[in-house]
């Protein structure tokens, strides 16, 4: 007979698993702007429908081989589940869809600002939606990012719309998601499953017209277009199973690895120029972050 008591050993392994799960998703999630930018000259919604359309037999085959696809067949048979998968696909296709966009035509920093952005958003968005109780540090968090992006809207003359749009459709995503019934790999093949027939048909009508690069332009492109389903589906995935494993205030901490590897990538590889308003914002995001880990990591030990 086995115990249902976890050892410490046992413990600390799963630790030690989930940790380079995540760490692994993470990395990979980071170096993405390398293969977004190599094809930087496909238009972000054809990259998105390929991304897309490939998705379902990497996640279809994984889900397969665990043996996992029973959850997924209840859920297209239950029409609440479906309206709420929709509506987090389309979240998640903006999402792609600005991302892609941004790191194909020289936006990078904008979406390092994003997702530097994001933890805060959601910090928000549970006390607005969820009434959850603030404290002052995550309150000073959040005006820091507020005054960063006003700082920038004031000197462009507008709105950063690439990292407002970032924020926005992951934040809401990332809240929608928590309430779909069903598990986080399943979902995911749910949702590209979804969004499969659009995208599938776009694709058709590209090549058709023959607008599209999927055959048209080469073995290069051609092998791009296909490991979008690769690139995509195995870093969620892999995140999906490390993070049963972690504490939240421990994801809470290393996803800063994404956003600090695109704007290293951006400054520092892709060259893009960060100018006065930038060099002022990103610093007052970081206070923000430091301030949002601070207050993660006291809540952690006190518990």
């Amino acid at each position: 007979m086995t115990s249902d008591i976890s050892t410490p050993a046992a413990r600390s392994d799963d630790g030690t698993r989930g940790f380079l799960y995540v760490l692994t998703a993470y990395l990979l999630w980071g170096v993405l702007p390398f293969y977004m930018k190599a094809l930087g000259h496909i238009p972000a919604m054809e990259v998105i429908a390929h991304r897309i359309v490939w998705s379902v037999p990497v996640a279809g085959t994984v889900l397969l081989s665990l043996g996992r696809l029973g959850d997924l067949k209840v859920a297209l048979r239950t029409p609440r589940t479906l309206a709420m998968a929709s509506m987090t696909a389309i979240l998640v296709t903006i999402n792609w869809g600005t991302y892609v966009w941004a790191i194909g035509n020289g936006h990078s920093l904008d979406a390092a600002l994003g997702y530097f952005i994001n933890p805060l958003f959601s910090i928000a968005l549970g006390a607005i939606l969820l009434k959850e109780k603030l404290g002052k540090a995550q309150i000073a968090a959040i005006v820091l990012a507020a005054v960063a992006v006003v700082i920038l809207a004031v000197d462009a003359g507008s709105l950063p719309w690439v990292a407002v749009a970032l924020t926005l459709s992951w934040g809401f995503y990332g809240f929608f998601r928590k309430t779909l019934p069903i598990g986080p790999n399943q979902g995911f093949l749910l949702e590209v499953l979804l969004l499969s027939l659009p995208a599938l048909a776009y694709i058709v009508y590209l090549e058709a017209q023959g607008e599209g690069h999927l055959f048209r332009t080469g073995t290069y492109d051609t092998s791009l277009l296909v490991g979008c389903g690769l690139v995509t589906a195995l870093p969620l995935m892999i995140f999906a199973n490390g993070a049963k494993l972690l504490r939240l205030s421990t994801i809470g901490i290393m996803q800063y690895i994404v956003p600090t590897m695109i704007f290293l990538i951006a400054v520092f590889v892709f060259q893009e120029p960060l100018g006065t308003a930038r060099t002022i914002a990103f610093p007052l995001i970081w206070a923000g972050l430091v301030l949002y880990s601070w207050s993660i990591l006291r809540q952690s030990r006190k518990r």
